[in-house]
């Protein structure tokens, strides 16, 4: 009996270590999903501004729209203007969760974050093809698509399973 569920929770831990995480399906027109890279509600602001004097230095971010007189501008919001420079280096090197993580400041959502004058392109799949694109309408919830669990966090199964099996090995 012992060695049964053993067995059965070494299955279903290779079983739920293997599973990619399953992103929403979220359509907009014509099937697409559109996606933004935005800093996270619970950074704190050195962190933003840390990220986002590299993003628009070194990261290469094209933040001319957050410079005074641009129309994403607001020295009291470092979290939106941090927002739009992690967009800009999202769409730009490669839409991936590596390209929004910014010391863990940014992910990625669904919610369209642009604001009065200041709109933020948005990066659009389709079939499972990124493309960019100047103008976009919010689709639905944010969500974290990077996820906490990114794919480094899976290593803890491994170690489980090999116990496991050693140990039915003894009996």
């Amino acid at each position: 009996m012992e060695i049964d569920l053993a067995l059965f929770l070494l299955i279903a831990l290779i079983i739920c270590s293997a599973a990619e995480p399953q992103h929403p399906s979220i359509k907009g027109q014509g099937g697409a999903t559109e996606l933004w890279c935005v800093a996270k509600n619970n950074a704190d602001d050195a962190s933003l501004q840390s990220a986002l004097d590299w993003a628009c230095g070194a990261g290469g971010s094209d933040c001319s729209p957050i410079q005074p007189s641009g129309a994403c501008y607001d020295a009291s919001n470092v979290q939106n203007m941090a927002s739009f420079a992690f967009n800009d280096y999202f769409l730009k090197h490669g839409m991936t969760d590596d390209s929004c993580f910014f010391q863990n400041s940014a992910a990625i959502t669904s919610l369209n974050p642009s604001y009065g004058n200041c709109r933020f392109p948005s990066s659009s799949l389709r079939n499972g093809n990124f493309s960019s694109q100047s103008t976009s309408v919010g689709l639905g919830p944010s969500e974290d698509l990077s996820g906490s669990g990114r794919k480094s966090g899976r290593i803890w199964v491994w170690p489980i399973a090999i116990g496991l099996l050693l140990r039915l090995r003894q009996h």
